[in-house]
C-alpha cells in the first residue's frame, strides 16, 4: 500500500478530522486513534440513529482500518504513553478547537524535542490564529458564515446547506493533504512543521471564481433558478415529463449539438444564443424555449436522445438510485467489513485512487481495542510497565491491567 509506512497519531472525534484520516488508513497508513476513556472515546460512536452500546454506523463509516488506544492525555502517565507514541509514529493529527492543540501539548513546538521529523496537522473551525481561534466550529455553520447558505436554493427561498456536510468532508481532504504535504518535507529534510488547517479557510477557499469575480469586478454571487450556472446558459436543472434532469453546454460545441437533437436547429445561428456572451445576456428567453421543451419527453428518452448526440446530460436521480448505478459497481465504489453487531457493513469505497487499491477492509476498531498491541508490540512495554501505567490512570480512572493492556 502506498502509505504502509506512515504511522499516524490521531486525536480525532466526530466527522472531519475522521473523514481525512479515513483515506489515508485506505491507503495504508496505522492510524491509530488516541480516544478519551472519561468520555467514552470518539462522539461518533454514540450519533443516532444506528447506534448501541459504543458503535454506530456513523463510525464506522469514518473509522475503518484504523486502530483504537484508550489513553487521557490529562494524566501524566497518559501523557507518557502518548510521548512515546510520538518517538515512533511520522505524524499527529487532530480536530480539535484552534486553541486546544497549544494547550494540551500536541503542536510542533511540544513535540520536537522527542522526534524532530513529527508532522502536527490541525483541523480546526476556525484555524489557530485570528478572532475566531477559540470558538468551535461546525459544517452547518461554516457553509452560513462562508456565503455558502446564500447561494443554495430557489432564489427567494430560504438559506440552505448543501445536502451532504461538504465542507467538512472538504476540510478532511485539505487537512490529509496538508499532513502528507509536511510529511514529505519531513522525510526530506528531517524536520516536521505544524499544518493549520481549518473549516473556515477550506470554505472560503472554495468560493473559487466566485470570489475572484466579486474581488475584481464587484460581482455579487446570488442563487439562482433550478440551480443555473452563474455564467454558461445552458448549464442547470430542467423538468423533463416525469422527473429532473441536468442539461450542461459548457462549451460552444455542446450547445450546437443540443440545438439540433431538441429539434431547433435554427437556435444554433440565432444571433441571441450563438455565442457564450449571447446566451449569457438571453439567458431568461432561451430558458423559457427549452424549458417547453425539455417537457416534451422523459427524463430516460431525453439521457438517450442527449447521449447519442454526447450532449452533456444526467438525470436527478435520489441517493438510493446513485448507489446502485451501474457505474457505481463498475467502479467499486462499495465495499464492506464484517462487525459483530452489524453484520456485513456496506460503505462506500475513498474516492482516492493510488496502484491497484485495497481489496479487503478491516471493520473500525472498539474503543481501546488496540491497547495490547500499542502498548505491547508497538512500544514493546513490559508487563511492569503496563501496570505503572495503568496504576497512573493513563487509560481511564476505571481501567484495570486486563481491560487495558488486552484486546477487547
Amino acid at each position: 500500500m502506498p502509505l504502509e509506512d506512515v504511522r499516524i497519531l490521531a486525536v480525532e472525534q466526530y466527522g472531519a478530522g475522521p473523514f481525512g484520516s479515513v483515506h489515508l488508513a485506505d491507503l495504508g497508513a496505522e492510524v491509530i486513534k488516541i480516544e478519551d476513556p472519561s468520555v467514552g472515546g470518539d462522539v461518533g460512536r454514540y450519533v443516532p440513529p444506528h447506534a448501541e452500546d459504543g458503535d454506530s454506523l456513523f463510525f464506522e463509516t469514518f473509522n475503518r482500518n484504523k486502530r483504537s488506544i484508550a489513553l487521557d492525555l490529562r494524566t501524566r502517565a497518559g501523557r507518557d504513553v502518548f510521548e512515546d507514541l510520538v518517538r515512533v509514529s511520522d505524524a499527529v493529527y487532530s480536530n480539535l478547537r484552534g486553541d486546544v492543540p497549544a494547550k494540551i501539548g500536541i503542536t510542533y513546538a511540544d513535540l520536537k524535542h522527542l522526534n524532530p521529523a513529527i508532522v502536527c496537522c490541525s483541523l480546526s473551525g476556525f484555524g489557530m490564529t485570528g478572532p475566531r481561534s477559540m470558538q468551535p466550529g461546525y459544517d452547518y455553520m461554516l457553509q452560513g458564515l462562508s456565503g455558502w447558505m446564500s447561494l443554495t436554493g430557489e432564489p427567494g427561498g430560504p438559506p440552505a446547506k448543501s445536502g451532504p456536510s461538504l465542507v467538512d468532508w472538504s476540510g478532511g481532504f485539505v487537512a490529509a493533504l496538508s499532513l502528507l504535504a509536511g510529511l514529505h518535507a519531513a522525510r526530506r529534510d528531517g524536520v516536521g512543521t505544524d499544518c493549520d488547517v481549518s473549516l473556515y479557510d477550506t470554505a472560503i477557499g472554495m468560493l473559487g471564481y466566485l470570489s475572484t469575480w466579486h474581488l475584481n469586478t464587484g460581482y455579487i454571487p446570488a442563487r439562482t433558478k433550478h440551480s443555473a450556472h452563474p455564467s454558461m446558459v445552458p448549464f442547470q436543472a430542467f423538468r423533463a415529463a416525469d422527473d429532473w434532469l441536468v442539461v450542461a453546454c459548457p462549451k460552444e460545441k455542446f450547445w450546437q449539438r443540443l440545438a439540433h437533437v431538441i429539434g431547433h436547429p435554427e437556435l444554433a445561428d440565432d444571433p441571441r444564443f450563438s455565442t457564450f456572451k449571447a446566451r449569457h445576456q438571453n439567458a431568461e428567453a432561451l430558458v423559457a424555449l427549452l424549458d417547453e421543451v425539455f417537457l416534451q419527453r422523459t427524463v430516460a428518452e431525453w439521457v438517450v436522445v442527449l447521449g447519442d448526440a454526447s450532449v452533456p446530460c444526467a438525470p436527478v436521480q435520489d441517493v438510493p438510485s446513485a448507489l446502485a448505478d451501474e457505474h457505481t459497481a463498475a467502479r467499486g465504489l462499495i465495499v464492506s467489513a464484517d462487525h459483530p453487531r452489524f453484520g456485513n457493513v456496506r460503505m462506500v469505497a475513498s474516492p482516492v485512487r493510488v496502484g491497484e487499491g485495497r481489496t479487503e477492509y478491516r471493520r473500525a476498531p472498539r474503543l481501546g481495542e488496540d491497547q495490547d498491541y500499542v502498548l505491547r508490540e508497538l512500544l514493546n512495554y513490559p508487563p511492569s510497565k503496563v501496570q505503572r501505567a495503568v496504576d497512573g490512570a493513563a487509560f481511564g480512572a476505571s481501567a484495570t491491567s486486563d481491560d487495558s493492556a488486552s484486546a477487547r
